[in-house]
């Protein structure tokens, strides 16, 4: 596979531009001054609220003069990461919420040929022509039937995949024959959309009041049809189109009827579009210039109207032959021909006049979500421009701002003129070679120049809907593409307003192209769309776009930049997707990431450190909740492969292994199928070994120097102690069963709790508990360091009547403890299975490690560690000084114990343990308020919501925010880092910027 990354961005002229994709990628990582390892100092941001800017500031003078401190996770881990894609500040709204269709054409001719109504006074020459054709050149019937069949075929042209049924038409009706038509064409398009289509050129103008002419059935009067009737034959979704004089007046009268019904019902305002001719005080241009129905030939043959019209306008217009214009080669729909260009170059300048014009939401409801509707609007906009040059002013609801003098007209009008001065050599010469109209290149060429000095807060670029619809053809789509992603590049906002435009559909379909050297552009391009809005995953596994982005991981000649943003896409695609973790399973894309952490790459992508953050990353939203692809994993032996990422020197890449560990862990399901499947597919060796290799894994980076890690690890031990509650809570019950041996023999030495509990790594205080699991026990009454506590009545706890051993029940303790470790409910979490329990070591070394966390200087790590400890049963509260407790302990004597659990209390006992800092707390069903207790201690924002009494739910498992953290790099500019790197560089060396 060759993605000619520099014959991309040589070709066009823009590698000063595009090659910083490569460099600020590669370079990611390198920009830090300071990078010892996982176990040092590998930078030094803010861990506290009060440590901000501590790090390094008395030496600031002596260190070298670069640019530090610039990293992602230099910007405070502290603070609130934001949201997923779709979910963060800048929503995006392109997503149409309904898109319709229209199902059926009604079509109503009122002309009675030969016969003029009594208001209108024609004048000689008049216009004639209905839908190009002359009905005094027949007989009345056979021309009215003519008629209603090219105009029938005018609007296929605009619905090419509508069967025949669906366009039905009366001619000269009367009030029962528009009934049944619209009745039937309401039956036949269900919910979708009907076209109302009425040439009254043969009845009165309509009254004052809105109502239009039909006949009688002997067609010896005028009879008036009203609005609101017409209104309940067709209902909504529907569209109206009025060529007739005064048509204005039908609009009004449909306003105040939209009006009159939505003050009478709760309904929003009801789906009725409506096209009309004129004012309602204009009459029809009359001249022999136009056709008789001039509005309709706009609305339904664009370009031989413009065309015509514009003939008589042009400075060729001597040396044009009108009659070739019948006659120019091609079909609408191939652009490399005359016709097709002229479709093309019409499509592009009227979706950019309306997107320019209109408000952004009117614009996707008129060009973006009807087919047949958008085109219409599109030539209105024409019709517009021709009538108004005849003192008629068309209409319509929703009203349109005036178009008729915008400058994207004149560049119409260039090539159109392109076209017309070749044709008659392509006429009188089949041989002859068509040149292509410079319109596409030149609307390029402003959009490149825009991209030069436009920013957020100038006005949008005009050209991007005619960049959309460059993408459509082959000529220019390079060019275009590569313009499109430098303004993605420009931030959320550029991708919001490429979307809006209607971009989507157009890269997705470019998605099938087997054209290489367009690959990597794409993956830019989807890059940036997915780091805003997630919801596209959908679309992607639908149409399989997944193998698309996993064929880069296959390639070992992709670049390690183009490696990480497909992983990236990957993993947004599995994302909380279940049938994207699905297809992404069956693609085998679990052992193509594994492969790259396995195996070195030729091209070094194994060592590019964004490469790997996205590896571990997409790994870990694979398996998520994803028992199946858990299975693989540990199949795969993915545990070991993830362990020298442990030691990576990047915090980002040490935190994205750890997040990838934690989600392999199984935590149950809430699905009472998994849990069938769940004993006779998963092996409990295998699993338990994954387990335990996992938990060592973790319990080596608790004292990693970054918070970021830490609080990763923080989550994962935490998915741990979900699933093994049960066990846990044992292990730390065991730790203050009361026996009857005095307090001097079982308590530690507090000299041994002070120097352990500060100096001791997580795995030596997990081994001094396990072998050191000494009892704590309650003194008589006239101890003085320990005493009951006071329960109020208010507490919930005893109010609910599901406080565990309360002070009343002291001595049944030991057998309430025992039914709580079989009761197989996991600290209020119920797990549809019961984990295999591992050593006792394990869980001794996890609570140590939760306790040397939620004594963590970063605030936020210190809250996870104290809920991870809730969830095993224990709580930290206030600590008090050693100098001010009330411990005696003699001379020369030491107290043997837990250190790990030094500080810890049992809430069976529900002694008052603040001098240790810690104690047991009941289930979570018994405490539903435990996550908005003022006293836990726990941050709101690093828990779900939700939560019911007696109801345990997942949702008490902590989140993690590494991969929405991460997600933030490709969300911010990529292509020009680069320079703005050398911009800041170059202010410090001028004494601008100051450390």
């Amino acid at each position: 596979m060759v993605f000619g990354y520099h014959g991309w961005c040589y070709r066009e002229g823009l590698i000063s531009k595009l090659e910083a994709l490569g460099d600020v990628m590669a370079s990611r990582f390198s920009q830090s001054t300071v990078s010892v390892g996982p176990n040092g100092f590998d930078h030094c941001g803010p861990s506290s609220s009060s440590g901000d800017g501590d790090c390094g500031r008395s030496n600031l003078s002596s260190l070298p003069q670069n640019v530090v401190l610039c990293e992602l996770h230099h910007g405070g881990s502290e603070a609130r990461v934001p949201c997923t894609p779709s979910e963060g500040g800048l929503v995006s709204k392109w997503r149409l919420k309904n898109r319709i269709k229209t199902g059926c054409v009604a079509i109503v001719l009122c002309l009675n040929i030969s016969v003029d109504p009594p208001d209108v006074i024609k004048t000689s020459p008049c216009a004639r022509m209905e839908c190009w054709i002359d009905p005094l050149s027949m007989q009345p019937r056979k021309a009215i039937e003519t008629i209603a069949e090219a105009l029938k075929k005018q609007y296929r042209r605009w619905q090419l995949k509508s069967e025949q049924g669906s366009y039905q038409g009366k001619l000269d009706p009367t009030i029962d024959g528009v009934k049944k038509l619209c009745t039937t064409c309401r039956q036949y398009a269900k919910s979708e959309r009907v076209l109302f289509h009425y040439n009254g050129h043969g009845v009165p103008k309509p009254t004052t009041n809105g109502d239009i002419w039909v006949f009688n059935k002997s067609y010896t009067q005028y009879m008036p049809l009203l609005i609101s009737e017409l209104d309940s034959w067709l209902r909504t979704p529907s569209i109206y189109v009025f060529d007739c004089s005064a048509a204005g007046s039908i609009v009004h009268a449909f306003i105040k009827l939209n009006d009159w019904c939505a003050a009478r019902t709760s309904e929003s305002t009801r789906d009725c579009i409506i096209l009309a001719a004129c004012e309602v005080h204009e009459t029809l241009p009359q001249s022999a210039e136009f056709p008789a129905d001039v509005f309709t030939s706009c609305l339904t043959t664009p370009i031989k109207m413009a065309l015509r019209w514009l003939c008589t306008r042009s400075l060729l217009s001597e040396s044009l032959d009108y009659s070739l214009i019948d006659k120019i080669p091609g079909r609408p729909d191939d652009r490399k021909t005359p016709l097709g260009e002229l479709n093309w170059i019409f499509t592009a300048v009227t979706d950019a006049i309306a997107w320019n014009v209109l408000p952004h939401d009117l614009f996707q409801r008129l060009f973006r979500q009807d087919l047949l509707v958008a085109s219409l609007f599109r030539n209105f906009l024409l019709a517009e421009r021709i009538m108004r040059s005849a003192n008629c002013s068309p209409i319509s609801h929703p009203a349109l701002p005036p178009t008729h003098q915008h400058h994207m007209w004149d560049a119409w009008d260039m090539a159109a003129e392109i076209c017309l001065s070749q044709l008659s050599s392509l006429v009188e010469d089949s041989g002859a070679e068509f040149l292509p109209s410079p319109f596409f290149t030149e609307q390029l060429t402003a959009f490149e120049a825009w991209l030069d000095h436009g920013s957020k807060h100038k006005k949008p670029p005009e050209q991007l809907p005619i960049v959309l619809q460059v993408l459509l053809g082959q000529s220019h789509r390079f060019q275009a593409l590569v313009l499109l992603a430098r303004f993605l590049d420009m931030g959320p906002w550029a991708v919001d307003l490429a979307l809006s435009v209607g971009v989507f559909p157009y890269v997705l379909k470019l998605l099938r192209t087997p054209t290489p050297e367009l690959w990597h552009i794409l993956l830019f391009v989807w890059t940036k769309i997915l780091s805003l809005d997630k919801s596209c995953q959908v679309d992607l596994v639908r149409i399989g776009g997944h193998t698309y982005f996993i064929r880069f991981l296959e390639s070992r000649e992709a670049y390690p930049e183009h490696c990480a943003m497909a992983a990236f896409v990957l993993a947004v695609i599995v994302d909380g997707h279940r049938r994207g973790q699905e297809v992404c399973v069956e693609a085998d894309l679990i052992h193509v990431c594994l492969r790259h952490l396995r195996s070195p790459n030729p091209n070094g992508t194994q060592t590019d450190p964004l490469f790997l953050q996205w590896l571990a990353l997409c790994l870990g939203k694979i398996w998520e909740d994803f028992l199946e692809a858990q299975m693989i994993g540990v199949a795969a032996n993915a545990p070991a492969i993830f362990d020298p990422l442990l030691s990576e020197p990047q915090p980002e890449v040490r935190a994205s292994a750890v997040f990838a560990l934690g989600t392999l862990l199984d935590v149950g399901s809430d699905s009472g199928t998994d849990g069938v499947s769940r004993d006779e597919e998963y092996d409990d060796g295998e699993k338990t070994r994954a387990e335990i290799s996992i938990i060592k894994s973790l319990l080596s980076v608790v004292s990693d120097s970054s918070p970021l890690v830490k609080a990763e690890v923080a989550v994962a031990i935490g998915r741990f102690a979900f699933g093994h509650n049960e066990h846990l809570r044992s292990i730390a019950t065991a730790c203050w069963k009361p026996q009857s041996s005095s307090l001097l023999t079982s308590l530690p030495s507090l000299a041994q709790i002070r120097g352990t509990g500060s100096g001791c790594t997580p795995i030596q205080l997990g081994s001094i508990v396990s072998s050191q699991m000494g009892p704590l026990l309650r003194s008589g009454s006239n101890s003085s360091w320990i005493r009951d506590s006071r329960v109020s009545s208010s507490n919930p706890l005893v109010a609910s009547g599901v406080m565990h051993g309360s002070p009343s029940s002291d001595d049944s303790s030991e057998n309430s403890d025992s039914a709580l470790v079989n009761d197989g409910v996991s600290n209020g979490v119920a797990n549809s299975f019961t984990p295999k329990p591992l050593d006792k070591a394990i869980y001794s070394q996890c609570i140590s490690a939760m306790r040397t966390l939620a004594k963590d200087p970063s605030p936020r790590t210190a809250s996870l560690g104290r809920h991870v400890l809730s969830i095993m049963g224990i709580e930290q509260v206030e600590t008090k000084s050693l100098k001010n407790s009330s411990i005696s302990v003699r001379p020369g004597e030491t107290v043997t114990g837990c250190p790990s659990l030094a500080g810890l209390a049992r809430s069976t006992s529900w002694f008052d343990m603040r001098a240790m800092g810690m104690r047991r707390v009941c289930s979570l069903e018994s405490r539903p308020y435990l996550t908005s207790s003022p006293e836990s201690g726990l941050a709101d924002a690093v828990l779900a919501s939700g939560g019911t009494t007696g109801a345990p739910e997942r949702s008490f498992l902590l989140q993690s925010t590494i991969y929405n953290w991460s997600c933030r790099h490709f969300s911010k500019p990529i292509l020009t880092a680069a320079e703005d790197g050398e911009e800041i560089s170059a202010r410090m060396e001028e004494g601008e910027i100051r450390t």
